[in-house]
């Protein structure tokens, strides 16, 4: 039997480790952005970090179980279809991953009671899928670093 996503990220002793290459993966892929859209998404990462500069990683903390909730059924179909790279898997599956994974930000937005990370995070959800499904083959890796 193959091992859920919780099993394999969520132990007490893998977690810490998953959550600080979450907020690496976020970093890089905030640094690789260009252009305006990209200026859009460093500048909304700037503006809360600055106000609230401990945000994502409690944020990720919190976040991090939904996202593998969310992350399950791509790992359960990826585990039994033979592919070898879930990168892959999840870039093959990018809007429906994208839509599933911003569906738990969406949800806190909903209930953020700081003007100011509401209007950061609305001011980014328009390009926010095709900003994840760009990350997702670095998703991909860091879950095949745990799970190998």
């Amino acid at each position: 039997m193959v091992a859920t996503l919780r099993q394999i990220l969520l132990t007490p002793d893998t977690k810490p480790k998953v959550i600080a290459d979450c907020h690496a993966l976020i970093e890089q892929e905030i640094s690789d952005k260009s252009g305006i859209s990209g200026t859009a998404v460093k500048l909304a990462y700037k503006t809360v970090t600055s106000f609230a500069p401990n945000y994502y990683g409690n944020k990720m903390k919190l976040l991090l179980p939904q996202m593998v909730d969310k992350l399950e059924p791509f790992w359960a179909d990826f585990s039994t279809s033979g592919s070898s790279e879930f990168g892959d898997y999840l870039v093959k599956h990018g809007g429906e991953v994208s839509e599933a994974l911003l569906s738990v930000t969406d949800d806190r937005a909903t209930r953020s009671k700081r003007p100011v990370i509401l209007k950061a995070y609305r001011s980014v959800r328009g390009s926010a899928a095709k900003n994840v499904e760009a990350a997702l083959p670095r998703v991909g890796e860091l879950v095949l670093k745990y799970a190998g």
